[in-house]
């Protein structure tokens, strides 16, 4: 599965509101190839003497540095474009899923309830999102990731999906990218005779990244949980739309009600910097509760790690967390998800914390991985 795999589900735009979208792409990557790499003259040439001359020393760490650049006119017009590109997207965006929002709850609803239907959906009236999700809208994606306008709704997955691959492109990723077939991948490459019977894909958001695993192991019986409503409905229409069994569950990670060793293969994807860092010990403790003897879990995110960066890359890396709306960029780039696997019950021996080969067009993500025996 790669982006952009067209479904009945999928917002269709307009000739006019897909110029109006790659517009947005366009622009998102003239800032990111031509714009960006700029800054880092404009603080060795500008901000860091300007700083010096008022303080007698160059910007000696993070905080520093944000001061420094803060204070820059240049640095502070490059932060307004990013952040009107991020805008723009989600308003060039809003156009098509608003006019295409009564199809695709029709189209949702006759999925849930076709009687051929290939997968499920359990939905819980009671269930109260956890504050690491609504705090913000992550992404600045208009309602959140748990908007639920209620009954056939599936407005947080339509925005999730589009703006997924939007945002994606204005990076530079290809459309060829896909994160579960680099695990899947990473898989075949360390485990080639690995067969999961019950898969979970935590925090599955829209079911992209969900789907594959149903493809992949057409034997297998797949699951997805999310916390919203909306996003889980998009998700299983779209599944059935592409003709996949996948059963999806509104649940928590930290606290999902499945049954003690129930899985064989645990999956995340770029769930881990959505969390907080409490929640994500939490997270690996139901990870390793879930895995049956002999199980894996393979968590995959951004290939973002502190630890291994500059003090002026960390300031740079963390602009997403003061305007960006992603409260825990900064605790997933600071995280040693290796030590929280081992303190969740895991051995060391059974431990891997690294990153997966970049395909063309992609990114080399970072995961971190468990055996549990």
């Amino acid at each position: 599965m790669v982006r952009s795999v067209r479904h009945d589900m999928l917002a269709t735009p307009t000739h006019d509101e897909s110029a109006r979208q790659q517009f947005v792409v366009a622009f998102k990557q003239f800032l990111n190839r031509n714009v960006r790499p700029t800054n880092k003259r404009v603080f060795a040439a500008e901000a860091a003497p300007a700083f010096a001359a008022v303080h007698g020393h160059a910007p000696a760490n993070r905080r520093e540095i944000r001061e420094s650049m803060y204070a820059n006119p240049r640095y502070r017009s490059w932060c307004a474009f990013n952040r009107s590109a991020q805008e723009l997207m989600w308003e060039a965006l809003a156009d098509t899923i608003e006019r295409e929002r009564p199809r695709l709850s029709v189209r949702a609803a006759a999925y849930m309830s076709a009687p051929d239907r290939k997968g499920s959906l359990e939905l819980d009236p009671s269930f109260v999102p956890p504050r690491d999700v609504t705090t913000v809208d992550i992404h600045l994606q208009p309602g959140g990731y748990a908007l639920d306008l209620g009954n056939d709704d599936v407005t947080a997955g339509a925005f999730y999906e589009s703006g997924g691959n939007l945002y994606a492109f204005g990076q530079g990723i290809r459309r060829n990218d896909s994160k579960a077939a680099a695990v899947q991948a990473f898989l075949r490459e360390r485990h080639p005779a690995f067969r999961p019977k019950r898969i979970l894909d935590m925090g599955c958001s829209a079911g992209s990244a969900t789907v594959p695993y149903a493809e992949a192991f057409p034997e297998a019986e797949v699951h997805g949980i999310d916390v919203g409503a909306g996003m889980l409905r998009y998700a299983h229409a779209r599944a059935e739309a592409l003709g996949w069994p996948v059963h999806f569950h509104q649940m928590n990670a930290a606290a999902t009600g499945f049954p003690d060793g129930h899985f064989d293969l645990i999956v995340s994807h770029n769930m881990l910097h959505e969390i907080s860092s409490s929640t994500l010990k939490a997270v690996m403790l139901e990870t390793h509760r879930l895995l049956a003897a002999g199980g894996m879990c393979i968590h995959q995110d951004v290939p973002l790690r502190f630890a291994q960066l500059t003090e002026y890359e960390r300031f740079e890396y963390s602009w997403d967390t003061k305007n960006n709306n992603e409260p825990f960029w900064e605790a997933y780039a600071n995280a040693d998800l290796a030590s929280a696997l081992i303190a969740a019950g895991f051995a060391p021996e059974d431990v891997y914390e690294g990153h997966l080969p970049a395909a063309p067009g992609s990114l080399p993500w970072f995961v971190g991985t468990a055996l549990k025996r």
